[in-house]
């Protein structure tokens, strides 16, 4: 059995190296097929009549004029008489027809008296209504108040970050098709192809075996951590298809998409913090509370972030709300739980008149086995934006109505957990084949997969062929907790090792050699150290006969390939507007750890695109809902602002590697970037403008507010 390891760094062909993703050509040109371009011969359209109202019980519902409809196919009840609503966006009947204006005729004529009940959609302050509000945790840890009363100076504070929710570029939906009366077929835009199937075997309604359940998803338009599930419009489709015998295509609109299918949970909070003269923090104490929409959530949000502050009280309370559900959202509750703290921590360092940098470093000891790593990586992000030259003490950010100022923050990720098998076979013809039962999120999956084979095999990329997508390959774990990478590449790398070593056993009579001293080098099958004695890698898979060699992989496996545990360091540079209110990110620097880099490109592109979704949440994302109606108000694209091209500025990404970090094995990168860009970006608006904004988005009417409570404006 070969020893499960990655190459060293002198003898990496591949791994570390910039590749361009290997299905990008498929995707510029349009040729990669998505769920949203699946179109069956006699394909029907589903969509779902909702709840107008956010909390509603139905009294009774009349579907037979729509039924009657020419064109419609089936209607299934989804919600019955004396169910009740919680959210408005809630399904009640999901409808099947030829056309999709065919079924907006159809919900038109779909009757439902309703009784409305009270709501709450709001919950930046707390309600009095106790029935609205669940206390979760009550905690603390040393002596809390002796801390706050021997302190040199303390810190208090409001904070907040608002619901938003997700926007995937292509929304949530499935095509699905019955092959026969106990096989299913879905097209589905999912982070979990190989967990779906049972999910379709426990529906009410769908009637269908796991194994009889084929999912299919070549490519999908981003997930975020909302798509794990075929969720309650994906039961309605298999239904209805089964109800017509034919295939049913639902896809959620874009208003239905905003309102149901997930947002990250708010928090707000009220914090103090304890410090001595020189900075040293003593003292925590946080009063927290949010929403996750009509079920209280568990667990508590980890506050403080990151640092152990060692003496702590804290308490949480979940506000109930009609606003839908909670999902995971890239790195769930960690941007929300950085915002707040590393607000408190500058706020703490603007009163003792220190740089935050000097605060930050002075208690990295708090940070636990991180701390040099992460005094590393402020370093480098210090050098990278220039800190110490362009830094300034809050609110000396010029005299005009351009004001600029400078933010930071740090954020963790674990990254570990990834359970993932795969199929590798190598052929007669030289070529090699990788089946696993994942999927590809957009990050260049397919891409880090044939590296490592590559990698192990000395081989060029283009002779690998990944195959993923399809729940008929090897079983693969949800993409979920930035541990995908981790755990294809390591199952990968198992496989194609294994099957290299049963491919020297064959070559090795015809080169005169043991097994053990022939290696895979420069396409060629060789004895160590002596190329003339080889067989290029054709010549050597012709030996195989008819009959291809087969290896399976699996993660969790023999050998430290992963690990977990990664951080890293951001800072922001912004300039505002004090007439305006609007706030421009000039330059956002991401110091970036992920163990083992597999594809620098791909990594580097990571951290961009959560760089860009920071600047989102940060400055424009955010669930308005109306208080008196309980809807959403800006259900749209038009109205749920994201950032334009020209509201990024310009972001600096640095992967750290080397000893340290590269010989720890592959963590992923999905989440942990995406965590510290809100904290840095409002830390650095209060050292502009000399106040804090106290909630994000940082929408403008929220920068004149706080200038005007601070008496800039």
């Amino acid at each position: 059995m070969p020893e499960y390891k990655w190459p060293e760094a002198g003898e990496r062909k591949w791994i570390g190296k910039r590749v361009s993703r290997s299905d990008g050509p498929e995707k510029v040109s349009g040729r990669a097929k998505y769920s949203y371009d699946v179109n069956l011969n006699g394909m029907l359209y589903g969509t779902i009549l909702r709840s107008p109202y956010a909390h509603a019980r139905i009294k009774s519902i009349d579907t037979s004029a729509a039924e009657a409809m020419p064109g419609v196919k089936a209607v299934h009840v989804m919600k019955g008489p004396g169910s009740e609503l919680q959210w408005a966006g809630a399904e009640i009947v999901g409808v099947a027809a030829v056309g999709e204006e065919v079924l907006e005729d159809a919900l038109r004529e779909i009757r439902v008296e309703y009784e409305k009940l009270p709501h709450l959609v709001r919950e930046e302050t707390r309600p009095s209504d106790q029935d609205r509000l669940k206390s979760v945790a009550d905690e603390q840890q040393g002596e809390p108040d002796q801390a706050f009363e021997d302190a040199d100076v303390v810190h208090e504070g409001y904070y907040g970050i608002s619901v938003i929710t997700h926007c995937c570029l292509e929304s949530h939906g499935m095509v699905v098709r019955w092959e026969d009366d106990t096989h299913l077929t879905a097209w589905a835009s999912t982070q979990n192809v190989s967990g779906l199937a049972g999910q379709f075997a426990e529906a009410d309604g769908v009637g269908v075996e796991a194994g009889n359940v084929r999912i299919i998803t070549p490519h999908m338009g981003g997930g975020f951590g909302s798509k794990f599930g075929i969720d309650v419009w994906g039961v309605a489709t298999a239904i209805l298809a089964k109800q017509t015998g034919m295939p049913v295509k639902m896809m959620l609109p874009r208003d239905a998409e905003l309102m149901v299918a997930g947002g990250w949970p708010s928090f707000y909070s009220n914090i103090r913090v304890a410090a001595k003269k020189d900075g040293t923090l003593t003292g925590w104490e946080s009063d927290t509370w949010g929403t996750s929409g009509v079920s209280p959530r568990g667990g508590t949000p980890p506050l403080p972030y990151v640092f152990k502050i060692p003496h702590q009280k804290k308490k949480y309370s979940v506000v109930l709300t009609n606003m839908g559900a909670a999902r995971a959202w890239r790195a769930p509750n960690h941007p929300q739980v950085c915002a707040l703290t590393m607000g408190a921590l500058e706020d703490l360092a603007a009163k003792l008149n220190m740089d935050p940098l000097d605060l930050f470093k002075k208690n990295l000891g708090m940070t636990g086995p991180r701390a040099e790593n992460y005094r590393e990586e402020l370093d480098k992000a210090a050098e990278l934006i220039e800190w110490k030259k362009k830094w300034h003490p809050r609110g000396k950010g010029g005299s005009g109505y351009m004001r600029r100022g400078l933010g930071l923050a740090l954020h963790t990720w674990g990254g570990r957990g990834h359970t993932s098998n795969c199929n590798l076979l190598i052929h007669p013809d030289g070529s090699v084949e990788i089946n696993l039962g994942s999927q590809d999120l957009g990050v260049g999956t397919r891409t880090v997969i044939a590296m490592t084979a590559a990698e192990t095999f000395s081989l060029p990329l283009n002779a690998v062929h990944v195959n993923l997508g399809d729940n008929r390959f090897p079983r693969s774990g949800a993409s979920g907790g930035s541990t995908t990478v981790g755990g294809v590449t390591s199952a990968t790398r198992r496989a194609s090792q294994d099957a290299l070593e049963d491919l020297r056993r064959r070559t090795a009579p015809v080169l005169n050699a043991a097994p053990e001293n022939l290696e895979a080098r420069d396409g060629r099958i060789q004895v160590k150290g002596d190329p003339s004695r080889s067989l290029s890698w054709k010549q050597a898979c012709a030996r195989l006969g008819v009959t291809s060699i087969t290896a399976t992989g699996k993660n969790p496996g023999p050998g430290s390939l992963t690990s977990s545990g990664v951080g890293g360091v951001q800072m922001a540079e912004v300039a505002v507007d004090i007439e305006t209110g609007v706030v421009k990110l000039e330059k956002l620097v991401a110091v970036q750890d992920c163990g083992l880099v597999v594809n620098l490109k791909t990594a580097e592109s990571q951290v961009y695109g959560a760089v860009i979704m920071g600047v989102c949440y940060a400055l424009y994302e955010e669930k308005i809902m109306d208080p008196v109606t309980g809807r959403m108000l800006n259900s749209n694209m038009e109205f749920y602002k994201l950032a334009g091209i020209d509201d990024i500025g310009e972001i600096v990404v640095h992967m750290m590697t080397g000893p340290g970090y590269d010989d720890r094995g592959v963590i992923g990168l999905g989440e942990p970037p995406v965590i510290s860009p809100g904290a840095a970006i409002t830390n650095a608006v209060a050292n502009a403008i000399g106040v804090r904004v106290p909630t994000l988005p940082l929408t403008p009417d929220k920068v004149l507010a706080a200038l005007e409570k601070g008496g800039i404006a």
